[in-house]
């Protein structure tokens, strides 16, 4: 199986920072992608920024210039840091791999369990 573990989340005032943590593990044969998703109470699962395995990196409009993620592919994980958090930022934050985890398994999602970032005043 595959796990996605996140860590990093809190309480903030607006103006200030957090940075978002996740480790993959388990079997994983190939990664295509991991990236960051967030929800807000009454609304949808968005995307917040994505890193692929070809280099690209995209961003919600909401989040650029504000928001970097990486990757250190030596531990199968990837961050999110987020400056000059807004109080519209406030969501649970999901961590979602795309991969194989066998060489013959089919390409699938993953999920991490979500962790909560609250900005507030």
């Amino acid at each position: 199986q595959v796990q996605l573990v996140e860590s990093g989340g809190g309480l903030v005032q607006p103006g200030e920072s957090l940075r978002l943590s996740c480790v993959a593990s388990g079997s994983i044969f190939s990664l295509y992608a991991m990236g960051w998703y967030r929800q807000s109470p009454g609304k949808q699962r968005e995307v917040v920024a994505v890193w692929r395995q070809e280099g690209s990196t995209t961003y919600a409009d909401s989040v650029k210039g504000r928001f970097t993620i990486s990757r250190d592919g030596a531990k199968n994980t990837v961050y999110l840091q987020m400056n000059n958090l807004k109080p519209e930022d406030t969501a649970i934050y999901y961590c979602n791999a795309d991969l194989r985890r066998l060489q013959w398994s089919t390409r699938s999602d993953f999920w991490g369990q979500g962790t909560q970032v609250t900005v507030s005043s």
